[in-house]
């Protein structure tokens, strides 16, 4: 069984063809994927979907949507919690974090959106999804100020040595189609260098397509998709087994039992064999 720790499938891109493809991807043997909100908004849809397909969610506000976000929002977001603190099906608090890469983005806000959502991951003992770019060590710091139950650093592209400092405060790393690329030096060191518990597999759909699936600007604007979805998780697990020297079969019950210890509810989904 494959788990995609990390899809928006709620994304407008999959609005065309969403149950085709959900159907794919349950032919890859994808069978469980895990939807994270990014928007306060969203929350209703995310958890509908997640219970339509039978997969899991995480409800959260990303940081690049802080500055249309409101702060009753996170009081919003506290509410939903509480409501559906009984659904097997949410598993944690995201996708949150911060961004410090996209210009223009009022880094106290985020700061504030963060803190706040760490607080309401730890008040209602759930893991989060954190969401990592040019930021490990603020993230880090705030994490060590608010601790929570652990999680995932989605998308993870720091040094070895934030990653372990990630790991030895209960968290996994998502690995993706980025790994998939050969000049993609720094992941693919990381993949190598890790110890086995510490990764998880994700595809971040419909973003961070593979190799396979790059398209050039000029390629997009002649109409060539470069859509990611879950149905590619297996390949990409084919990239991270031959980095590992794992087989398949490895790679699919490594990667299997360190979701489920960043996400234990998710442990009383795998009985589903559907998800």
């Amino acid at each position: 069984m494959w788990i995609d720790s990390h899809c928006h499938l709620d994304a407008p891109e999959f609005d065309a063809d969403r149950a085709a493809v959900v159907e794919r991807a349950r032919a890859a043997g994808v069978s469980q994927i895990l939807l994270p909100a990014v928007a306060a908004a969203d929350f209703e849809r995310v958890r509908e979907l997640a219970h339509q397909h039978r997969f899991s969610y995480a409800l959260g506000i990303h940081p690049l949507r802080v500055m249309q976000a409101q702060d009753a929002d996170l009081a919003r977001l506290d509410q939903f919690l509480e409501r559906h603190k009984g659904d097997p099906r949410l598993l944690a608090v995201g996708e949150i974090g911060l961004d410090f890469f996209v210009p223009g983005i009022d880094l106290e806000r985020q700061q504030h959106f963060y803190a706040e959502q760490l607080k309401l991951a730890r008040r209602h003992r759930l893991p989060v999804l954190l969401h990592v770019r040019r930021s490990a060590d603020q993230l880090l710091k705030g994490l060590r100020r608010i601790p929570v139950s652990g999680g995932i650093a989605h998308a993870f592209n720091g040094s070895l040595q934030q990653a372990l400092a990630f790991v030895a405060l209960g968290f996994r790393l998502g690995f993706g189609g980025m790994l998939t690329f050969e000049r993609s030096l720094q992941i693919r060191r990381l993949a190598q260098a890790l110890p086995d518990s510490a990764i998880v597999l994700e595809t971040d759909a419909p973003d961070m397509p593979p190799h396979w699936l790059y398209r050039t600007a000029a390629q997009k604007n002649e109409g060539l998709s470069a859509r990611n979805e879950p149905a590619e998780l297996p390949k990409i697990a084919a990239a991270l087994a031959e980095i590992r020297g794992w087989t398949l079969v490895q790679t699919a019950a490594i990667t299997k039992a360190n979701t489920l210890a960043a996400l234990p509810r998710l442990a009383l989904l795998t009985s589903d064999p559907i998800g």
